[in-house]
Protein backbone atom coordinates (compact mmCIF):
# COMPACT_ATOMS: atom_id res chain seq x y z
CA UNK A 1 0.00 0.00 0.00
CA UNK A 2 1.52 3.38 -0.98
CA UNK A 3 2.51 5.53 1.99
CA UNK A 4 0.00 8.29 1.25
CA UNK A 5 -2.85 5.82 0.85
CA UNK A 6 -1.88 4.00 4.05
CA UNK A 7 -1.83 7.26 6.01
CA UNK A 8 -5.23 8.25 4.64
CA UNK A 9 -6.58 4.85 5.63
CA UNK A 10 -5.12 5.24 9.14
CA UNK A 11 -6.81 8.62 9.55
CA UNK A 12 -10.09 7.09 8.43
CA UNK A 13 -9.75 4.16 10.87
CA UNK A 14 -8.89 6.49 13.77
CA UNK A 15 -12.02 8.46 13.09
CA UNK A 16 -14.13 5.31 12.97
CA UNK A 17 -12.73 4.07 16.29
CA UNK A 18 -13.43 7.38 17.99
CA UNK A 19 -16.96 7.51 16.62
CA UNK A 20 -17.56 3.96 17.84
CA UNK A 21 -16.21 4.71 21.32
CA UNK A 22 -18.31 7.85 21.60
CA UNK A 23 -21.36 5.79 20.69
CA UNK A 24 -20.67 3.15 23.35
CA UNK A 25 -19.85 5.70 26.06
CA UNK A 26 -16.13 5.02 26.46
CA UNK A 27 -15.36 8.55 25.25
CA UNK A 28 -17.36 11.37 26.83
CA UNK A 29 -15.07 14.40 26.55
CA UNK A 30 -13.84 16.38 23.58
CA UNK A 31 -10.26 16.29 24.96
CA UNK A 32 -10.04 12.49 24.91
CA UNK A 33 -11.77 12.31 21.52
CA UNK A 34 -9.23 14.79 20.15
CA UNK A 35 -6.13 12.89 21.29
CA UNK A 36 -7.43 9.56 20.02
CA UNK A 37 -8.15 11.16 16.65
CA UNK A 38 -4.78 12.92 16.53
CA UNK A 39 -2.16 10.43 17.73
CA UNK A 40 -1.28 7.78 15.10
CA UNK A 41 -1.96 4.59 17.06
CA UNK A 42 -0.59 2.32 14.32
CA UNK A 43 2.87 3.86 14.60
CA UNK A 44 3.01 2.72 18.24
CA UNK A 45 1.86 -0.78 17.27
CA UNK A 46 4.04 -1.64 14.25
CA UNK A 47 3.57 -5.35 15.01
CA UNK A 48 -0.06 -5.15 13.87
CA UNK A 49 -1.84 -4.50 10.61
CA UNK A 50 -3.74 -1.23 10.29
CA UNK A 51 -7.05 -3.00 10.85
CA UNK A 52 -5.78 -4.82 13.95
CA UNK A 53 -4.16 -1.68 15.35
CA UNK A 54 -7.48 0.15 15.09
CA UNK A 55 -9.73 -2.59 16.43
CA UNK A 56 -11.73 -0.75 19.10
CA UNK A 57 -11.94 -3.62 21.58
CA UNK A 58 -8.70 -5.55 21.07
CA UNK A 59 -5.22 -5.06 22.47
CA UNK A 60 -2.05 -5.53 20.43
CA UNK A 61 0.32 -7.97 22.15
CA UNK A 62 3.90 -6.69 21.93
CA UNK A 63 5.77 -9.26 24.05
CA UNK A 64 5.18 -12.79 25.34
CA UNK A 65 7.06 -14.85 27.90
CA UNK A 66 8.56 -18.30 27.33
CA UNK A 67 5.19 -19.99 27.89
CA UNK A 68 3.45 -17.77 25.34
CA UNK A 69 1.60 -15.61 27.87
CA UNK A 70 1.34 -11.91 27.10
CA UNK A 71 3.56 -9.74 29.32
CA UNK A 72 3.28 -6.43 27.45
CA UNK A 73 0.72 -4.94 25.10
CA UNK A 74 -0.80 -1.82 23.63
CA UNK A 75 -4.19 -1.74 25.34
CA UNK A 76 -7.42 -1.70 23.36
CA UNK A 77 -8.62 1.79 22.35
CA UNK A 78 -11.78 1.32 24.45
CA UNK A 79 -9.76 0.67 27.61
CA UNK A 80 -7.32 3.51 26.97
CA UNK A 81 -10.20 5.88 26.32
CA UNK A 82 -12.22 5.16 29.43
CA UNK A 83 -9.13 5.17 31.68
CA UNK A 84 -8.19 8.60 30.34
CA UNK A 85 -11.75 9.72 31.04
CA UNK A 86 -11.54 8.28 34.56
CA UNK A 87 -8.31 10.19 35.16
CA UNK A 88 -9.73 13.60 34.13
CA UNK A 89 -6.34 14.92 33.06
CA UNK A 90 -5.91 18.64 32.50
CA UNK A 91 -3.21 20.84 31.01
CA UNK A 92 -0.24 21.47 33.29
CA UNK A 93 -0.59 18.28 35.32
CA UNK A 94 2.29 16.04 36.32
CA UNK A 95 1.43 12.42 35.48
CA UNK A 96 3.09 9.09 36.24
CA UNK A 97 2.25 6.09 34.05
CA UNK A 98 3.09 2.67 35.51
CA UNK A 99 3.51 0.19 32.67
CA UNK A 100 5.03 1.48 29.44
CA UNK A 101 3.97 0.98 25.87
CA UNK A 102 4.53 4.39 24.34
CA UNK A 103 1.08 5.14 22.95
CA UNK A 104 -0.69 5.91 26.22
CA UNK A 105 2.20 8.14 27.26
CA UNK A 106 1.75 10.04 23.99
CA UNK A 107 -1.93 10.53 24.79
CA UNK A 108 -0.97 11.79 28.25
CA UNK A 109 1.59 14.19 26.79
CA UNK A 110 -1.07 15.66 24.50
CA UNK A 111 -3.48 16.09 27.41
CA UNK A 112 -1.04 17.77 29.82
CA UNK A 113 0.41 20.01 27.10
CA UNK A 114 3.72 21.86 27.15
CA UNK A 115 3.24 23.01 30.74
CA UNK A 116 2.77 19.47 32.08
CA UNK A 117 5.07 16.49 32.61
CA UNK A 118 4.71 12.79 31.84
CA UNK A 119 6.87 10.04 33.32
CA UNK A 120 6.35 6.44 32.23
CA UNK A 121 7.98 3.54 34.06
CA UNK A 122 8.33 -0.19 33.43
CA UNK A 123 10.39 -2.96 35.03
CA UNK A 124 11.37 -4.51 31.67
CA UNK A 125 14.23 -2.74 29.81
CA UNK A 126 13.03 -4.20 26.48
CA UNK A 127 9.67 -2.52 27.04
CA UNK A 128 11.14 0.84 28.05
CA UNK A 129 13.64 0.76 25.17
CA UNK A 130 10.76 0.19 22.77
CA UNK A 131 8.62 2.90 24.36
CA UNK A 132 11.48 5.41 24.36
CA UNK A 133 12.26 4.76 20.71
CA UNK A 134 8.64 5.03 19.55
CA UNK A 135 8.00 8.19 21.57
CA UNK A 136 11.06 9.92 20.10
CA UNK A 137 10.31 8.74 16.55
CA UNK A 138 6.76 10.02 16.74
CA UNK A 139 7.30 13.46 18.24
CA UNK A 140 7.19 12.97 22.03
CA UNK A 141 10.82 13.23 23.20
CA UNK A 142 9.69 15.17 26.28
CA UNK A 143 8.15 12.07 27.86
CA UNK A 144 10.46 10.78 30.58
CA UNK A 145 10.97 6.99 30.31
CA UNK A 146 12.25 5.19 33.41
CA UNK A 147 13.28 1.56 33.89
CA UNK A 148 12.47 0.51 37.46
CA UNK A 149 10.24 -1.64 39.66
CA UNK A 150 7.24 0.68 39.98
CA UNK A 151 6.14 -0.87 43.27
CA UNK A 152 8.02 2.05 44.86
CA UNK A 153 6.70 4.57 42.34
CA UNK A 154 9.14 7.12 40.92
CA UNK A 155 9.67 9.58 43.80
CA UNK A 156 12.33 11.62 41.99
CA UNK A 157 9.82 13.27 39.65
CA UNK A 158 6.81 13.48 41.99
CA UNK A 159 4.50 14.42 43.50
CA UNK A 160 1.98 13.55 40.79
CA UNK A 161 -1.45 14.94 40.08
CA UNK A 162 -2.36 11.65 38.44
CA UNK A 163 -0.98 8.10 38.50
CA UNK A 164 -2.27 5.79 35.78
CA UNK A 165 -1.45 2.11 36.12
CA UNK A 166 -1.60 0.10 32.90
CA UNK A 167 -0.79 -3.34 34.33
CA UNK A 168 -2.96 -5.53 36.52
CA UNK A 169 -2.32 -4.76 40.19
CA UNK A 170 -3.28 -6.96 43.15
CA UNK A 171 -2.41 -4.30 45.73
CA UNK A 172 -2.02 -0.53 46.11
CA UNK A 173 1.44 0.15 47.56
CA UNK A 174 1.71 3.00 50.03
CA UNK A 175 4.27 4.73 47.78
CA UNK A 176 1.61 5.31 45.14
CA UNK A 177 -0.54 7.18 47.64
CA UNK A 178 2.26 9.22 49.21
CA UNK A 179 3.54 10.29 45.79
CA UNK A 180 0.16 11.79 44.90
CA UNK A 181 -0.62 15.43 45.47
CA UNK A 182 -3.24 16.12 48.15
CA UNK A 183 -5.95 16.26 45.48
CA UNK A 184 -4.39 13.57 43.32
CA UNK A 185 -6.03 10.58 41.68
CA UNK A 186 -4.94 7.05 40.81
CA UNK A 187 -6.52 5.00 38.02
CA UNK A 188 -5.56 1.38 38.54
CA UNK A 189 -6.69 -2.01 37.17
CA UNK A 190 -7.18 -3.48 40.64
CA UNK A 191 -7.69 -7.20 41.17
CA UNK A 192 -10.26 -7.89 43.88
CA UNK A 193 -11.00 -11.53 44.67
CA UNK A 194 -9.91 -12.51 41.18
CA UNK A 195 -12.00 -9.89 39.35
CA UNK A 196 -10.30 -6.88 37.78
CA UNK A 197 -11.74 -3.38 37.61
CA UNK A 198 -10.20 -0.13 36.40
CA UNK A 199 -10.87 1.93 39.51
CA UNK A 200 -10.47 5.71 39.66
CA UNK A 201 -9.42 6.53 43.25
CA UNK A 202 -9.32 10.04 44.65
CA UNK A 203 -6.88 10.77 47.47
CA UNK A 204 -8.47 11.92 50.72
CA UNK A 205 -5.77 12.33 53.35
CA UNK A 206 -4.16 8.90 53.83
CA UNK A 207 -6.72 6.83 51.90
CA UNK A 208 -8.39 6.62 48.49
CA UNK A 209 -12.08 6.72 47.55
CA UNK A 210 -13.45 5.50 44.22
CA UNK A 211 -15.18 7.76 41.74
CA UNK A 212 -15.80 5.05 39.11
CA UNK A 213 -14.99 1.43 38.26
CA UNK A 214 -14.97 -0.27 34.87
CA UNK A 215 -14.46 -3.89 33.84
CA UNK A 216 -11.04 -4.39 32.27
CA UNK A 217 -8.32 -6.93 31.58
CA UNK A 218 -4.56 -6.34 31.80
CA UNK A 219 -1.34 -8.33 31.83
CA UNK A 220 -0.25 -8.87 35.47
CA UNK A 221 2.30 -6.74 37.27
CA UNK A 222 5.84 -8.08 37.51
CA UNK A 223 8.44 -7.59 40.22
CA UNK A 224 7.71 -6.84 43.86
CA UNK A 225 4.02 -6.26 43.21
CA UNK A 226 3.43 -9.60 41.48
CA UNK A 227 0.86 -11.82 43.20
CA UNK A 228 -0.21 -15.22 41.91
CA UNK A 229 -3.62 -16.66 42.65
CA UNK A 230 -3.76 -20.17 44.15
CA UNK A 231 -5.26 -23.16 42.40
CA UNK A 232 -7.09 -26.14 43.89
CA UNK A 233 -7.65 -29.22 41.76
CA UNK A 234 -10.50 -31.18 43.29
CA UNK A 235 -9.44 -34.63 44.42
CA UNK A 236 -11.47 -37.39 42.82
CA UNK A 237 -11.77 -35.53 39.55
CA UNK A 238 -9.07 -33.76 37.58
CA UNK A 239 -11.64 -31.92 35.53
CA UNK A 240 -12.53 -29.12 38.01
CA UNK A 241 -10.12 -26.37 39.05
CA UNK A 242 -10.97 -23.72 41.64
CA UNK A 243 -8.85 -20.54 41.67
CA UNK A 244 -8.60 -18.42 44.83
CA UNK A 245 -7.22 -14.88 44.93
CA UNK A 246 -6.94 -14.49 48.71
CA UNK A 247 -5.69 -17.91 49.84
CA UNK A 248 -7.02 -21.45 49.78
CA UNK A 249 -9.66 -22.75 52.21
CA UNK A 250 -8.26 -23.68 55.63
CA UNK A 251 -8.63 -27.43 54.90
CA UNK A 252 -8.94 -28.09 51.15
CA UNK A 253 -9.28 -31.83 51.84
CA UNK A 254 -12.81 -31.24 53.10
CA UNK A 255 -13.86 -30.79 49.45
CA UNK A 256 -12.58 -34.23 48.45
CA UNK A 257 -15.97 -35.92 48.56
CA UNK A 258 -17.94 -33.29 46.67
CA UNK A 259 -17.32 -35.08 43.38
CA UNK A 260 -19.20 -38.08 44.74
CA UNK A 261 -22.39 -36.18 45.55
CA UNK A 262 -25.24 -35.38 43.14
CA UNK A 263 -25.38 -31.90 41.66
CA UNK A 264 -28.14 -29.67 43.05
CA UNK A 265 -29.52 -26.92 40.80
CA UNK A 266 -31.42 -23.93 42.17
CA UNK A 267 -32.80 -21.40 39.69
CA UNK A 268 -33.64 -17.90 40.84
CA UNK A 269 -35.96 -16.23 38.35
CA UNK A 270 -33.33 -13.46 38.03
CA UNK A 271 -33.00 -12.73 34.31
CA UNK A 272 -30.74 -10.54 32.17
CA UNK A 273 -31.10 -9.77 28.48
CA UNK A 274 -28.51 -11.29 26.17
CA UNK A 275 -25.59 -8.96 25.51
CA UNK A 276 -26.03 -7.00 28.75
CA UNK A 277 -22.98 -6.90 31.04
CA UNK A 278 -23.36 -8.16 34.61
CA UNK A 279 -20.17 -6.76 36.13
CA UNK A 280 -21.98 -5.41 39.19
CA UNK A 281 -23.44 -8.87 39.88
CA UNK A 282 -20.01 -10.44 39.61
CA UNK A 283 -18.38 -8.02 42.04
CA UNK A 284 -21.37 -8.17 44.39
CA UNK A 285 -21.06 -11.94 44.70
CA UNK A 286 -17.30 -11.58 45.23
CA UNK A 287 -18.11 -9.19 48.07
CA UNK A 288 -20.79 -11.20 49.90
CA UNK A 289 -19.54 -14.79 49.48
CA UNK A 290 -16.68 -15.44 51.95
CA UNK A 291 -15.31 -18.45 50.02
CA UNK A 292 -15.49 -16.75 46.62
CA UNK A 293 -13.36 -18.21 43.83
CA UNK A 294 -13.58 -18.96 40.11
CA UNK A 295 -14.04 -22.34 38.46
CA UNK A 296 -12.71 -23.83 35.23
CA UNK A 297 -13.50 -27.21 33.69
CA UNK A 298 -10.98 -29.11 31.58
CA UNK A 299 -12.57 -29.67 28.15
CA UNK A 300 -10.52 -32.85 27.68
CA UNK A 301 -11.58 -34.39 31.02
CA UNK A 302 -15.13 -33.04 31.27
CA UNK A 303 -17.52 -35.76 32.45
CA UNK A 304 -20.54 -33.53 32.97
CA UNK A 305 -20.20 -33.55 36.76
CA UNK A 306 -20.69 -29.78 36.58
CA UNK A 307 -22.52 -27.94 33.81
CA UNK A 308 -21.52 -24.25 33.68
CA UNK A 309 -22.45 -22.08 30.71
CA UNK A 310 -18.81 -20.95 30.47
CA UNK A 311 -16.49 -23.87 31.20
CA UNK A 312 -13.37 -21.70 31.17
CA UNK A 313 -14.51 -19.15 33.76
CA UNK A 314 -17.43 -19.33 36.18
CA UNK A 315 -17.99 -17.54 39.46
CA UNK A 316 -17.92 -20.00 42.36
CA UNK A 317 -17.68 -20.24 46.14
CA UNK A 318 -16.84 -22.67 48.92
CA UNK A 319 -19.18 -22.83 51.93
CA UNK A 320 -17.93 -21.48 55.27
CA UNK A 321 -17.51 -24.99 56.67
CA UNK A 322 -15.37 -25.88 53.65
CA UNK A 323 -17.40 -28.98 52.73
CA UNK A 324 -19.44 -27.74 49.75
CA UNK A 325 -18.86 -25.67 46.66
CA UNK A 326 -21.22 -23.94 44.27
CA UNK A 327 -20.95 -22.09 41.00
CA UNK A 328 -23.16 -19.53 39.30
CA UNK A 329 -24.39 -20.17 35.79
CA UNK A 330 -27.02 -18.79 33.43
CA UNK A 331 -29.38 -20.68 31.14
CA UNK A 332 -31.25 -19.36 28.15
CA UNK A 333 -34.98 -18.89 28.49
CA UNK A 334 -37.27 -20.64 26.04
CA UNK A 335 -37.43 -17.69 23.63
CA UNK A 336 -33.63 -17.29 23.64
CA UNK A 337 -33.71 -13.58 24.57
CA UNK A 338 -32.93 -13.81 28.31
CA UNK A 339 -30.50 -15.54 30.63
CA UNK A 340 -31.81 -16.82 33.96
CA UNK A 341 -29.20 -17.13 36.71
CA UNK A 342 -28.94 -20.06 39.05
CA UNK A 343 -26.64 -21.78 41.53
CA UNK A 344 -25.39 -25.35 41.16
CA UNK A 345 -23.84 -26.97 44.24
CA UNK A 346 -22.06 -30.19 45.23
CA UNK A 347 -21.33 -31.51 48.69
CA UNK A 348 -23.10 -33.02 51.72
CA UNK A 349 -25.16 -29.84 52.25
CA UNK A 350 -25.44 -28.92 48.58
CA UNK A 351 -29.13 -28.00 48.69
CA UNK A 352 -28.70 -25.53 51.56
CA UNK A 353 -25.60 -23.97 50.00
CA UNK A 354 -27.22 -23.63 46.57
CA UNK A 355 -30.16 -21.88 48.25
CA UNK A 356 -27.77 -19.56 50.12
CA UNK A 357 -25.97 -18.53 46.94
CA UNK A 358 -29.30 -18.14 45.12
CA UNK A 359 -30.40 -15.82 47.90
CA UNK A 360 -27.46 -13.53 47.17
CA UNK A 361 -28.38 -13.49 43.48
CA UNK A 362 -31.91 -12.41 44.37
CA UNK A 363 -30.61 -9.79 46.83
CA UNK A 364 -28.52 -8.21 44.08
CA UNK A 365 -31.55 -8.20 41.78
CA UNK A 366 -33.80 -6.61 44.39
CA UNK A 367 -31.47 -4.14 46.10
CA UNK A 368 -28.52 -3.29 43.84
CA UNK A 369 -29.37 -3.94 40.22
CA UNK A 370 -29.33 -0.66 38.35
CA UNK A 371 -27.69 1.08 41.30
CA UNK A 372 -24.43 3.02 41.43
CA UNK A 373 -22.32 -0.08 42.00
CA UNK A 374 -19.82 -0.53 44.81
CA UNK A 375 -18.02 2.18 46.68
CA UNK A 376 -14.38 1.09 46.76
CA UNK A 377 -12.13 2.60 49.42
CA UNK A 378 -8.44 1.82 49.89
CA UNK A 379 -6.98 2.21 53.39
CA UNK A 380 -3.39 1.57 54.53
CA UNK A 381 -2.71 -1.90 55.89
CA UNK A 382 -3.24 -1.96 59.63
CA UNK A 383 -6.15 0.50 59.63
CA UNK A 384 -8.46 -0.63 62.48
CA UNK A 385 -11.94 -1.88 61.60
CA UNK A 386 -13.57 0.93 63.57
CA UNK A 387 -11.94 3.45 61.21
CA UNK A 388 -13.49 1.82 58.12
CA UNK A 389 -17.13 2.94 57.96
CA UNK A 390 -17.78 0.84 54.85
CA UNK A 391 -17.73 -2.29 57.05
CA UNK A 392 -21.28 -1.49 58.17
CA UNK A 393 -22.65 -2.63 54.80
CA UNK A 394 -19.72 -4.27 53.04
CA UNK A 395 -16.52 -6.19 53.54
CA UNK A 396 -12.77 -5.62 53.57
CA UNK A 397 -10.22 -7.47 51.46
CA UNK A 398 -6.90 -7.50 53.29
CA UNK A 399 -3.82 -7.24 51.11
CA UNK A 400 -0.16 -6.75 51.95
CA UNK A 401 -0.06 -2.95 51.82
CA UNK A 402 -3.73 -2.02 51.88
CA UNK A 403 -7.23 -2.85 53.08
CA UNK A 404 -9.71 -2.60 50.22
CA UNK A 405 -13.26 -1.94 51.45
CA UNK A 406 -16.29 -2.56 49.24
CA UNK A 407 -19.74 -1.32 50.21
CA UNK A 408 -22.96 -1.38 48.22
CA UNK A 409 -25.37 1.57 48.15
CA UNK A 410 -28.91 0.50 47.31
CA UNK A 411 -30.25 1.03 43.81
CA UNK A 412 -32.38 4.12 43.42
CA UNK A 413 -33.65 3.63 39.86
CA UNK A 414 -34.79 0.81 37.61
CA UNK A 415 -32.06 -0.94 35.71
CA UNK A 416 -31.51 0.41 32.23
CA UNK A 417 -30.02 -2.54 30.34
CA UNK A 418 -27.98 -1.12 27.50
CA UNK A 419 -26.02 -3.70 25.50
CA UNK A 420 -22.43 -2.77 24.73
CA UNK A 421 -19.13 -4.46 23.94
CA UNK A 422 -18.12 -5.97 27.29
CA UNK A 423 -14.49 -6.53 28.19
CA UNK A 424 -13.69 -10.06 29.26
CA UNK A 425 -12.94 -10.81 32.88
CA UNK A 426 -9.53 -12.14 33.83
CA UNK A 427 -9.49 -15.81 32.91
CA UNK A 428 -12.28 -15.66 30.32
Amino acid sequence: MPEKTEEARAVQLRGQVVDELIADGAIVSSAVAHVLRSVPRHLFAPEASLEDAYSAYDAVITKRDGSGSAVSSVSAPQVQAFMLEQAEIRAGMRVLEIGSGGLNAAYLAELVGESGEVTTVDIDPEVTDRASRLLKENGYPQVRVVTADAHSGVPTHGPYDRIIVTVGAWDVPSAWITQLTEQGRIVVPLRMRGLMRSVALQRISDHLVSTSARVCGFVPMQGTGAQESQVLLLTGTDEITLRFDDGLPADPNLLDNTSRTPRVETWTGVTVRRGVPVDSLQLYLATVLPGFCTMAVSPELDTGLVAPYNKRFSLAAVSEDGRNFAYITPRLTADGTLFEYGAHALGPEATAFADEVAGHLRAWDQDHRGGPGPRITVYPAGTPDDQIPELSDGRVIDKKHSRVALSWPAATAADQDVPHHPIKEEGE
